[in-house]
């Protein structure tokens, strides 16, 4: 965000039952239902701004696609990092999702994974999530540990875990006119689509498929990056999204970082 200032004004939300928010009021954990959430917010927004510019990574990206969507009044452009939409191609790292989505057998997985050291677990999140764990700071590190120790005290932590799970392997199961593509299909704002060559949770060859389906997109994939190129490589993230932006030059930072950084790999 500090890469994309002063030319936006950004803020950053939490999904319910993350970060500081707690859980919906009705416990519902649904791509639709955290759609509404972050359309809700969006509208006392857009009374001082008008329609925003909105980014999502992962499950975050599934949920912006349903709002755009849903709202194309609301949105100005869609940017989304690694979005989790459905994707039929079997992958040893999401073996686990449909396991921890049943019935008694996910939310015991949750606890035994909860008496792990919180050091070991962060550590495990970035090894998974980043294509390279040691551009990870230290003193970030340390933040995680205690605010994964934090959370760990909530009484909703691992319901939310849960049922965030259930809801993207609900989401992954959708076919016809309520799959989420067919949603993709439907944003008509205009679109930047960042995939990490190497994703171990969503699959760069989903690339093609989002070139296909997103009408007004720009799709781009980076080399040595996983699956939180936000937080793996944020200049190059910031380069992208000034392009599709049409930020002016002035912005020296992101120049910078893209002329320094002349890896990504267009799709469209």
């Amino acid at each position: 965000m500090d890469l994309l200032r002063p030319r936006l004004a950004c803020a950053a939300l939490d999904l319910p039952g993350f970060g500081d928010s707690p859980p919906r009021p009705d416990g519902r954990y649904s791509i639709a239902a955290l759609a509404q959430t972050v359309t809700a917010l969006i509208q006392t927004l857009i009374e001082k701004s008008g329609p925003v510019h909105l980014i999502g990574n992962s499950l975050g990206g599934a949920v912006c696609v349903k709002v755009a969507a849903a709202r194309p009044d609301i949105i100005r452009s869609l940017t989304l990092i690694s979005p989790a939409l459905p994707d039929s191609r079997p992958r040893l790292d999401l073996i686990r999702f449909p396991v921890i989505s049943l019935p008694r057998v996910g939310p015991r997985l949750i606890r035994q994974y909860q008496v792990l050291p919180p050091e070991r677990r962060v550590a495990d999140v970035i090894t998974t999530c980043y294509s390279d764990p040691t551009l990870f700071q230290s003193t970030r590190f340390a933040a995680e540990v205690a605010e994964l120790a934090r959370r760990d005290e909530l009484g909703y932590a691992g319901a939310a875990l849960v049922g965030s799970v259930r809801a993207l392997t609900a989401e992954f199961l959708r076919k016809g006119r309520h799959s989420a593509w067919r949603d993709a299909a439907r944003v008509a704002a205009p679109t930047l689509v960042i995939y990490g060559q190497d994703d171990r949770l969503v699959d760069p060859r989903a690339a093609g498929r989002a070139a296909h389906q997103f009408s007004d997109a720009r799709i781009v994939v980076l080399p040595r990056t996983g699956h939180v190129a936000q937080m793996e490589r944020p200049g190059l993230v910031a380069a992208e999204m000034g392009i599709l932006l049409g930020m002016p030059a002035g912005s020296r930072r992101l120049t910078e970082e893209r002329a320094g950084n002349s890896e990504t790999q267009p799709v469209r």
